[in-house]
């Protein structure tokens, strides 16, 4: 569905900001979404990256090794991405927002189970799994297998998606740890931006809207503006919220105003 932003006196009850067809809030997920539901704005594609569920997060040991991935499982545990979320909620909330199901749900191999059951044995979709292993990954294996691997579920129910070479078709990225970006943006679970322009050519055409209600630091939104789709982006937390907007304003020279529009079909 093509869908355009326009400047209306009814806004949504958010703090954000707009520019060039995308929209970024500052807010809890829940109250956008509600607002979108209620005047029935539909999305072509979510590209997502919520809380993971991480019920250990302390490493032991006082090894240079083991204190540097603590400091990591630190940084998770301070900005609340080790406890899940609200999973029915949120989840139904995303569903009502597409007429097709078509959504990437990054994960961690403790949330797989849960994701397959609610939308392959609920809702009856087609499901990828799609695998982004680290070349460089921390050596932490004493016995258990490293954690090497990010998960990436891909859901569809008559969702577009139509890779157009053997490398976009492929389920399986390699790429080491994005460590610059990681400094830069300082977002603890920052994905590579050329995975998730790989998820934005494969399963969207140009014009057409990408939601992000995790935003994070504004990679999916990035990628988005890149190859010519509408973005809109929802981020919690001020720190990445400011992050994000600065982030895409640097990549693509927009000028941000104060949201005073709405997505309408």
């Amino acid at each position: 569905m093509k869908n355009k932003i326009i400047k209306n006196n009814k806004t949504f009850n958010s703090i954000g900001a707009f520019s060039n067809n995308h929209i970024l809030y500052n807010d809890d997920c829940n109250n956008v979404m509600d607002e979108m539901i209620s005047k029935n704005i539909k999305v072509d594609l979510i590209i997502t990256d919520p809380p993971y569920d991480i019920k250990n997060t302390k490493t032991g040991g006082e090894s240079y090794l083991n204190k540097s991935f603590q400091k990591s499982q630190d940084e998770l545990t301070k900005f609340n991405l080790t406890k899940g979320f609200d999973y029915e909620t949120i989840l139904n909330k995303m569903v009502k927002l597409q007429d097709k199901i078509n959504m990437y749900i990054w994960c961690n191999k403790s949330q797989i189970p849960f994701y397959l059951d609610y939308f392959v044995i609920k809702m009856g979709c087609n499901f990828d799994i799609i695998k982004w292993v680290k070349t460089n990954p921390m050596p932490t294996y004493h016995n258990k297998y490293m954690t090497d691997t990010e998960y990436c579920i891909y859901v569809r129910k008559g969702g577009y998606c139509n890779p157009e070479n053997y490398q976009d078709g492929s389920t399986l990225f390699q790429a080491p740890i994005n460590t610059k970006d990681k400094k830069l943006y300082k977002h603890p679970t920052i994905k590579p931006e050329n995975i998730i322009d790989r998820l934005v050519r494969n399963s969207s055409k140009e014009n057409e809207t990408i939601f992000d209600p995790f935003m994070g630091s504004g990679t999916t939104g990035v990628s988005a503006l890149k190859h010519n789709r509408k973005f809109i982006g929802v981020e919690l937390l001020k720190e990445f919220y400011n992050i994000s907007k600065n982030r895409i304003v640097n990549s693509n020279n927009l000028d941000y105003k104060s949201l005073d529009t709405k997505l309408v079909s």
